[in-house]
């Protein structure tokens, strides 16, 4: 590929800053990842991934773009790391609308493993390339420009008990997640910050690590339940590395996960099903109880905006970040490398344009997938347009559908993943099914047994 500049730097060495620079190591002689953290020895949580206690998976799309620029990374983290992968479709459990969606064979390959595990051995892949160099414990003060400010040329940085550097760079690209600092450091060179959108959704979920079991589950890697009437609380269980699971539930608008076994379990009776009750119930508890807040999704509509400076990128989490309870966030990362990718061969006249106009169709997906089922919830406020109301009624008919119907549950999961778009769940063959399947519903209610195990275990 052709080379576009002697140096790239990337701001943030998260999962999006590591797959941003993977792509400009094609493009420019050498590149700088800078990271305001220290790099752990193993792969533990850090300080700058506050989330990277809790649940983490990647969806089929995410695992297959990772293994395309980086061959090997799935097995890798199998056989070196001790992940999983599986049929997300056979191996894991789905549960929404209150509906468990029927299992089947398909090919949709996820990847289970710790958020330290999967980024620290991208991080690992990343550092062999002889052009990639990463600096810890340096924080970005502001970016450094030509005399008009149309420009970007490079980064101010400050290190502890060192003075402000600048280091020099021919593109930048801010990879820093959710508290991007880009839209203060435009307003301080003369430019509009871009309009954002927010949901307030007030997610809070309480997260535990547990020994995993083989006859857990039955055999399958893991159970997904999505928020719904009445209680609205979610639940994930997956399988992780050192033969553990790792447990999060919680619910919207401050409905909190007690911190203590008796309260955790009595959370966990009030979901739709008591697969994850009798897990945590019976299994030894490795680590202790970490909350973890979310306040609102947000994203920046950095496409609508009329002027931007040349050499800049915003990526990742740092244009949108969604609930993380539906996992996108490191998919979309990787759909966002591929966009970059594409541009850059195109060359770097008109960067930013051609890329947050390829991001953005990107995002939208994703974007309409969370905040279309978190407005669901009666509380969270928001415009419900007649078309989102629709899909909404449709998704739940689909589900009723889908307990007996694989095919559709394998179509709604493909969407679910990223690997077919929303509106192939509306076409006359998956419409046909769904209208059958519901000519004699399922009840979406418990069975009589697990009320009574419910009632039980919950409290007063």
């Amino acid at each position: 590929m052709p080379k576009l500049g002697e140096h790239a730097v990337v701001i943030g060495a998260s999962m999006s800053g590591l797959l941003a620079a993977r792509v400009l190591s094609d493009f420019y002689t050498t590149v700088t990842v800078l990271e305001r953290d220290a790099f752990p020895d193993a792969d533990a949580p850090r300080k700058g991934v506050p989330q990277g206690r809790h649940v983490h998976g990647l969806l089929a799309r995410g695992s297959a773009v990772l293994e395309e620029f980086f061959p090997g990374y799935n097995s890798e983290v199998v056989t070196q790391c001790g992940g999983l992968v599986g049929d997300v479709a056979n191996d894991v459990i789905w549960i929404g609308h209150n509906i468990r969606l029927a299992n089947s064979a398909s090919d949709l390959i996820g990847l289970l493993a710790s958020r330290p595990v999967l980024e620290g051995h991208l991080r690992r892949r990343l550092m062999r390339l002889p052009n990639l160099r990463a600096i810890e414990n340096c924080a970005v003060r502001g970016l450094a420009t030509d005399p008009a400010h149309r420009s970007v040329t490079g980064v101010r940085t400050y290190a502890e008990g060192k003075a402000e550097e600048t280091i020099h760079a021919d593109l930048v690209v801010d990879a820093t997640g959710r508290g991007s600092s880009s839209a203060a450091w435009l307003e301080e060179l003369g430019y509009q910050a871009p309009v954002g959108e927010k949901v307030e959704i007030g997610i809070s979920y309480m997260t535990r690590t547990y020994r995993r079991r083989p006859d857990d589950l039955d055999g399958k890697h893991g159970i997904v339940v999505a928020g719904s009437a009445p209680y609205w609380r979610n639940g994930v269980m997956l399988a992780q590395e050192r033969d553990s699971w790792i447990v999060s539930t919680g619910g919207y608008l401050g409905d909190d996960a007690p911190d203590n076994d008796e309260g955790f379990l009595a959370y966990l009776a009030t979901l739709p099903t008591m697969e994850i009750h009798d897990v945590v119930a019976r299994a030894e508890p490795l680590t202790d109880y970490r909350r973890y807040r979310y306040v609102s999704n947000l994203r920046r509509r950095y496409e609508k905006l009329a002027r931007f400076p040349e050499n800049y990128l915003v990526f990742g989490d740092a244009i949108c970040s969604f609930n993380p309870v539906y996992g996108q966030g490191m998919t979309v990362a990787a759909e966002e490398a591929l966009a970059l990718q594409r541009c850059l061969q195109a060359g770097s006249n008109d960067l930013a344009r051609r890329f947050f106009a390829a991001a953005a169709k990107l995002v939208d997906i994703p974007w309409d997938i969370a905040v279309g089922n978190d407005l669901r919830h009666p509380r969270v406020e928001g415009a419900r347009p007649l078309m989102l109301r629709f899909i909404n009624w449709y998704i739940g008919k689909l589900h009723l559908a889908a307990n007996r119907d694989s095919t559709l549950a394998t179509a709604f999961l493909q969407v679910v993943n990223l690997t077919m778009p929303p509106s192939s769940l509306l076409s006359p063959a998956v419409a046909r099914r769904v209208w059958q399947g519901n000519r004699r519903p399922v009840l979406s209610v418990p069975s009589p047994a697990i009320e009574a195990a419910r009632r039980n275990s919950a409290s007063p």
